[in-house]
């Protein structure tokens, strides 16, 4: 069933098309300015996906901005200020008084923007995959040559430069017929000349709540080291990378983007506050560990089912007990593996040997023939802690 579209209208007279999906905290989603088309984004099984695997955890609020999509087209201002007045406009509807706020890609702008001016509002923080309205480019610059000569070619281009290629053509084309959907050529054309002038550095800078970024590693573009930089420029900002390419949600694994999303949403206030007190306190290293059972299948073949369920029970006791003891939070079982984050990649670290030397101690013959494997996975790349303020962590694929 398809979710009621509903509108607001804006402090300026525009009308801002949204609808509510989930039950939860409340969570507003921004749209990943300028393409974005709700109706259209629902028929599609991807960002269907994703939409509903927020609304598993919270009441997901989904909004066209001015000028795009469903909302009201040509508005009559379109700056990054003008553009958290639909925020307002949707709160003031359904009566949000503080929700956490979801900005991606070229909509982090407008999300950094409200929660700068608006710190009574915002919980939270979330941005994913955000560009920078001060990092408009040669690349920009052809491709705002490219829309004006050929409107066609470029949005075959723009669906490809999204990153919706990554997993094959389709992806690229329903990108592409979105795109055509969502904007018109003029509009797009004067998008990108604000945002050739448009600067969000003093709105980064002032932001006050917990935040989280959220980025694939492997982007082209924004590279990671350009996510670094916008990290550093937000004091409580904490950075997490996570395997992929596109920068588009739905494509690649979104279960581990929803997890961090979730984790940091759903933690208590108290634990997002930065460790050190300083004008540039160094955000969260996360960590993600991994543990298998090698040889289970085979285990379960000798043994017999009941036997090798015994074995597991112990695998599960044992791993649990060893995350409790070194500050680990289990993600999720996977069969006979789990999932598991810190906040410290020495206490991850740690933890794997601990759990490796439980099952050493050959109390029987199957612990000493069926040890579990573990890998902690870490990025450890880039500038260090204390000088960039921020780091990441990613989710390596199970062995």
């Amino acid at each position: 069933m398809e979710p009621r579209i509903q509108y607001a209208r804006t402090s300026d007279g525009v009308n801002i098309a949204f609808f509510v999906i989930g039950v939860g905290p409340p969570l507003v989603v921004g749209p990943p300015t300028p393409w974005t088309h709700l109706a259209m984004e629902w028929k599609d099984p991807g960002y269907r996906a994703w939409d509903e695997r927020l609304a598993r955890s919270f009441c997901v609020i989904r909004y066209d901005s001015r000028g795009s999509g469903l909302s009201d087209r040509d508005p009559p201002d379109g700056s990054v200020e003008a553009q958290t007045a639909d925020i307002a406009a949707i709160a003031a509807k359904l009566g949000l008084e503080r929700f956490a706020l979801l900005g991606p890609a070229g909509g982090a702008s407008t999300a950094v923007a409200y929660a700068a001016l608006n710190p009574e509002r915002v919980t939270d923080l979330v941005l994913w995959c955000p560009y920078s309205r001060d990092d408009f480019s040669d690349r920009d610059r052809a491709l705002l040559n490219l829309a004006e000569s050929d409107w066609s070619l470029f949005l075959e281009t723009g669906a490809h430069a999204t990153g919706a290629s990554y997993t094959g053509g389709e992806d690229a084309v329903r990108f592409a017929e979105l795109m055509r959907e969502a904007y018109s050529r003029e509009s797009y054309l004067k998008h990108l000349v604000r945002q050739a002038s448009a600067k969000d550095v003093e709105y980064r800078a002032a932001v006050r709540c917990p935040t989280l970024i959220l980025h694939r590693r492997d982007a082209r573009r924004p590279t990671a080291e350009a996510i670094r930089g916008i990290a550093a420029t937000i004091l409580t900002a904490e950075l997490v990378l996570v395997e992929g390419a596109s920068t588009i949600p739905y494509i690649g694994d979104f279960e581990t983007a929803a997890w961090v999303v979730y984790q940091f949403l759903r933690a208590p206030s108290t634990q997002k506050e930065p460790a050190v007190e300083s004008a540039r306190a160094p955000a969260t290293l996360q960590t993600i560990l991994f543990t298998d059972i090698e040889g289970s299948t085979v285990l379960t073949d000798r043994l017999g089912d009941a036997a090798a369920r015994e074995v597991l029970r112990e695998h599960e006791r044992t791993t649990r007990e060893a995350l409790k003891a070194h500050g680990g939070s289990e993600v999720k079982t996977m069969g006979d593996g789990f999932m598991a984050s810190f906040g410290s990649a020495t206490k991850a670290l740690e933890c794997a040997i601990a759990i490796q030397n439980a099952f050493a101690v050959p109390d029987t013959d199957v612990g000493a023939q069926h040890t579990p494997k573990t890998d902690v996975a870490s990025d450890t790349n880039g500038p260090a802690l204390a000088d960039a303020g921020t780091e990441s962590a990613r989710a390596a694929p199970l062995p």
